[in-house]
């Protein structure tokens, strides 16, 4: 497949967050070549003037089983997703599991059966990366060792089990680095019952790879135990559709100021009492475009997930999964580039989304408004 006519390429890196390149070569599901005026065989998508941004990686979700959320019993919210600009999603938890086990070996079997079944279920193509357990206490090494061993990468939120405690806190997300699992700390005020209040002392103690909802999930700390936190911890600070979004705006200020947008990473935290949101995280880039240069925003919600969780995407690269989302400014909104209209704080267009390489989009997006323009496919034995 190659891409043709790109108004701009977002590329997903914070540091250089656009690219002059005007096409996309995709082979064998992954991306072989982003350069101007690239020629190869066909299929041929012109772009039309549409910009590409990599396709949106959402740090954070609560799945149970199936594309189906028993929070608010509603079916088909991973498909919905990947209509807004989603390709990947990354359990913080599968903690809405009807009856979910609490103990040892229950916790143990729900990750290790989570991680399985999305593995091999992808609705609409999304990729759900699951079976994050949730730590509990009576659980030791050995269940890190043993889940590790069997394939789960995630660590649920630290703080929505009954471990809590400080001490407590810094042994389970220790055993977790020590076995390659991927961590991440409630941060905030208690949400789903049996969850507990979050400090600045806790979350730092713990070193967790992220500091989730640092917005509040949805309860949000004050904001100086918000300084706290991102002073006293050098990972990634995320922020949430389903928090507290003055909270949101200070943080993404304060990490501005200190030149810490590295650290930044974008999530939903849904399906929660918030509900589903299919445009949540594009939502988030849409409200980062007023803080930031659109290509900077796009790589919070990209990029910038893809490095500090560890995945071999997030980006428009050559060597990378062709994940891609084509996006324009809507009808009637103002401005003529998807770039203007998310300025100015309308949501763009999605025109087509690419999963792997293969397209699981095509013409207007179900959710979004329609844009100006949209890609089209040329049938044809070469590009030339």
């Amino acid at each position: 497949m190659l891409i043709v006519n790109i108004g701009q390429v977002y590329t997903g890196w914070m540091e250089r967050p656009t690219s002059p390149a005007d096409s996309i070569r995709i082979e064998d599901g992954m991306i072989a070549a982003v350069g101007q005026g690239l020629t190869g065989p066909g299929p041929v998508i012109d772009a039309g003037g549409c910009a590409v941004m990599p396709g949106l990686i959402d740090n954070h979700v609560h799945p149970a089983f199936g594309d189906w959320t028993p929070r608010q019993s509603q079916l088909g919210w991973i498909e919905s997703g990947v209509h807004g600009g989603v390709t990947s999603m990354v359990s913080a938890g599968e903690v809405h599991v009807p009856g979910r086990p609490r103990d040892a070996v229950g916790v143990r079997a729900l990750s290790i059966a989570a991680q399985r079944c999305f593995e091999n279920f992808r609705p609409l193509g999304a990729k759900v990366l699951a079976g994050a357990p949730v730590p509990e206490r009576g659980m030791g090494r050995d269940d890190y060792l043993e889940m590790s061993r069997a394939g789960v990468r995630w660590l649920g939120e630290i703080g929505l089990g009954t471990v809590r405690d400080e001490d407590e806190v810094i042994r389970h997300a220790g055993w977790a680095r020590e076995m390659g699992l991927n961590s991440m700390i409630h941060c905030g005020g208690p949400s789903i019952a049996g969850s507990n209040l979050m400090g600045a002392a806790v979350v730092c103690a713990a070193d967790a790879d992220i500091v989730a909802h640092i917005n509040g999930g949805p309860t949000c700390l004050p904001a100086e135990q918000l300084i706290k936190v991102i002073e006293g911890t050098s990972r990634a600070i995320e922020i949430v559709h389903n928090g507290n979004m003055n909270a949101a705006r200070y943080v993404v200020l304060q990490l501005i100021e200190r030149g810490l947008l590295d650290r930044l990473v974008v999530g939903t935290d849904s399906p929660a009492g918030s509900g589903v949101q299919p445009l949540g995280m594009l939502r988030m880039v849409v409200f980062l475009c007023g803080l930031m240069e659109t290509g900077r925003a796009i790589a919070a919600a990209t990029g910038n997930v893809a490095k500090w969780r560890g995945l071999q995407g997030g980006m428009v690269e050559a060597g990378l999964a062709a994940d891609l989302v084509f996006i324009d400014a809507p009808m009637g909104g103002g401005g003529t580039t998807a770039e203007q209209a998310m300025a100015w704080g309308n949501l763009p267009g999605i025109g087509m989304v690419i999963i792997d390489g293969q397209i699981r989009v095509s013409g207007r997006s179900r959710n979004t408004p329609p844009a100006i323009r949209a890609p089209q496919i040329i049938e044809t034995g070469g590009a030339e």
